[in-house]
């Protein structure tokens, strides 16, 4: 079959079907999802606007790749298929995109070499630490969650627990002072979810999101300076020492990276809590056979965890060349969305995607990336304080009765801003 033509970008029609207005993401996953399943169906890739913008462009629109195959062949071949012009579906110079994402809109090799810079620093004594730190900190923070829920009183799952395991962890892990570390959460989670209305309306939206940035990366560089003048036995430290092929990190790089992990880092774990809490608690049969063996069957859990959650909706690409996605023609320099949502709903991956269950035994979810050079660097990161977390909560915390939650109105991000809990 001979790919389809695709008409010069000005002149192409966009889908039947918007999905890049703000009102389609205010809706809710499932109700989204069936809007993609009817994309995914589509032959080849679909043709949409571009978003509202919040900063001057040009743009024309993009193409969605709704798939889970054509999205791990994108993500597994960045010779054909870019980061370097920009990775967001909304409209943003790639000067605003480069620092604050970091080495995300990098390639290999200049990619390659800053992901083995960061992960140098995570020797096995690091991680040792770390595990234990975590171990420490989720007892605490599910202890006080415990006590907060004996009042009687409806509790913030995502304010009383979701939110703080994260953080802390960033925060032991680099050495955010106790007093700061309220201040870099908000700007974590308030950039990350910029465009729900709760944080800024469209006109300051530009303003707000560089203002948040601008407190992270301070934030990063500050600590990065005192290191090098006074190191300590803390990941930081080890961060600005490490050296390859000659090259270390500079504060301002430091900086940017102290971005995107209090940013991804945070949110996406945070997201992912409250998003398996809720299933957990609406499926006790699932909850009981968990419990029945946790040790060997949370790592299984845990995929599923993620995978329901997807807490980052979309990355993008741009075409290096004329090439083909599915069957239709793609032109050098048009850019493509990744929907991980989309693809982790696929069934042609998953067997019931639609369902949430943990005894999955093959789970190729997008929800860390789509695999490839970008395959997330913290999903490590991720998946001990999951397991850590959640041992302590289906241990500790008794029968509870979930409220309405309230969700991010985001094309970014799939988050529950507030769900309260109360006794059962």
């Amino acid at each position: 079959m001979s790919p389809i033509d695709s008409a010069p970008a000005e002149s192409r029609r966009y889908h039947r079907l918007d999905i890049s207005q703000p009102e389609f993401w205010t809706r809710d996953f499932r109700t989204r999802d069936e809007v993609f399943a009817q994309l995914r169906a589509e032959p080849g890739l679909t043709w949409h606007a571009p978003p509202p913008a919040v900063f001057p462009h040009e743009e024309p629109g993009y193409w969605a790749v709704t798939r889970h195959h054509d999205i791990a062949h994108i993500s597994r071949h960045p010779e054909l298929f870019t980061s370097t012009l920009g990775i967001s579906m909304d409209p943003m110079p790639i000067e605003v995109q480069r620092p604050t994402t970091f080495f995300l809109t990098m390639d290999p090799p200049q990619h390659t070499r800053y992901r083995r810079l960061i992960s140098s620093a995570f020797t096995p004594k690091q991680v040792r630490r770390i595990e234990s730190q975590i171990r420490a900190n989720a007892a605490e923070i599910v202890g006080e969650f415990v006590a907060q829920l004996s009042s009687g009183e409806p509790v913030d799952l995502v304010e009383s627990l979701s939110r703080k395991l994260p953080m802390r962890t960033i925060s032991d892990m680099i050495g955010i002072d106790p007093a700061d570390q309220d201040a870099v959460a908000y700007a974590a989670e308030a950039m990350f979810g910029s465009s729900d209305e709760e944080y800024a309306g469209l006109e300051e939206r530009a303003t707000f999101f560089m203002t948040q940035f601008g407190i992270l990366h301070r934030a990063g560089t500050d600590l990065a300076r005192r290191r090098r003048e006074d190191p300590r036995d803390d990941l930081m430290s080890a961060i600005v020492a490490a050296e390859v092929d000659g090259h270390r990190l500079t504060d301002e790089e430091v900086g940017a990276f102290m971005v995107l992990l209090a940013s991804a880092g945070n949110d996406t774990t945070k997201q992912t809590t409250s998003h398996a809490f809720k299933a957990l608690v609406e499926r006790p049969a699932q909850r009981e056979w968990l419990l029945e063996d946790f040790d060997a069957r949370i790592g299984g859990a845990v995929e599923e965890f993620v995978r329901w959650a997807t807490p980052v909706i979309h990355f993008a690409r741009h075409a290096v060349t004329d090439t083909e996605v599915a069957g239709t023609r793609i032109r050098a320099g048009e850019k493509l969305v990744l929907f991980y949502c989309s693809a982790n709903r696929d069934a042609t991956a998953l067997d019931d995607p639609q369902i949430f269950d943990i005894t999955r035994t093959q789970n190729p979810h997008s929800g860390f990336g789509g695999g490839g050079a970008h395959f997330c660097l913290g999903s490590w990161l991720a998946r001990m304080q999951l397991r850590l977390l959640f041992g302590e909560l289906l241990t500790r915390v008794p029968e509870v009765v979930l409220g309405e939650p309230e969700y991010v109105h985001s094309d970014f991000v799939h988050g529950i801003k507030r769900m309260p809990v109360r006794l059962a």
